[in-house]
């Protein structure tokens, strides 16, 4: 079951490019963990201070694995100094999966999984 993060930052104007050197260390970083499929950064069209970047895991498990890594927490709190509020994530699964559920399989977000 893949899983898509979307993680949302609002970042301080005028930090653009310390923002982005440690946002593209956070991916390399990202790059190499167990799970890690692919992610891209989206820069708001109406406000250039809102980053959206969309992480995709091979399951949810992967996807926390790296959230609670040593390094990864230490390069958030780099970018946290350069954003107005929290950074926000939020992970998705495909419909299909629910679907699925409602026709008697077993649910994609099993215990083992999370």
């Amino acid at each position: 079951m893949h899983v898509k993060v979307l993680i949302k930052r609002d970042m301080i104007a005028g930090k653009e490019e310390d923002f982005f050197s440690h946002l593209k260390n956070l991916r390399i970083n990202a790059m190499n963990q167990r799970g890690y499929i692919s992610g891209e950064t989206l820069i708001c069209a109406e406000n250039t201070n809102k980053v959206m970047v969309i992480s995709i895991w091979e399951t949810l498990k992967d996807w926390n694995d790296w959230k609670t890594n040593k390094k990864r927490i230490e390069i958030d709190a780099l970018l946290n100094e350069l954003q107005k509020n929290p950074t926000q994530y939020e992970p998705y699964v495909y419909s299909k999966y629910w679907a699925a559920a409602s026709l008697g399989f077993p649910r994609p977000l099993q215990e083992h999984d999370l």
